[in-house]
């Protein structure tokens, strides 16, 4: 069966200091309002007004080096991941109960794998066999 897959945003690592303080960074050097200076209530996520050019973003507490880094959005993670393992990406973690799956491309960039936010079809995604 097929499935879709698209970019679906950029989410900015911040190890260590306040999320409040790197989100405002953020949200004034990338000129995006703040939408949820706290999104779930865990003082780990920060959603930015990505909508002006289509994108999910977002600035995250992390335990790891600061970094960028993209999601890849599906309809179907399982399919989609297996589709970017044979292209050469190799799984990494599964993280908060399978919501999404950490990849490393074959150059050493990691992204994940999320489920879609909003129905993927033809017309606004990539249909994979």
């Amino acid at each position: 069966m097929a499935h879709h897959s698209r970019l679906a945003g950029f989410i900015i690592d911040c190890e260590g200091g306040s999320l409040a303080e790197a989100a405002s960074f953020w949200s004034q050097a990338l000129g995006l309002a703040i939408l949820d200076p706290d999104e779930g209530g865990e003082d780990r996520y920060a959603r930015l007004d990505g909508s002006p050019v289509g994108l999910h973003i977002e600035v995250q507490k992390v335990d790891h080096p600061s970094r960028v880094h993209l999601d890849i959005e599906s309809d179907d993670i399982e399919a989609e991941a297996k589709r970017l393992i044979a292209l050469g990406a190799k799984e990494i973690a599964r993280p908060r109960n399978t919501r999404w799956i950490v990849l490393e491309a074959p150059t050493g960039q990691r992204f994940c794998v999320v489920r879609a936010r909003e129905p993927l079809n033809a017309d606004n995604a990539t249909a994979h066999p």
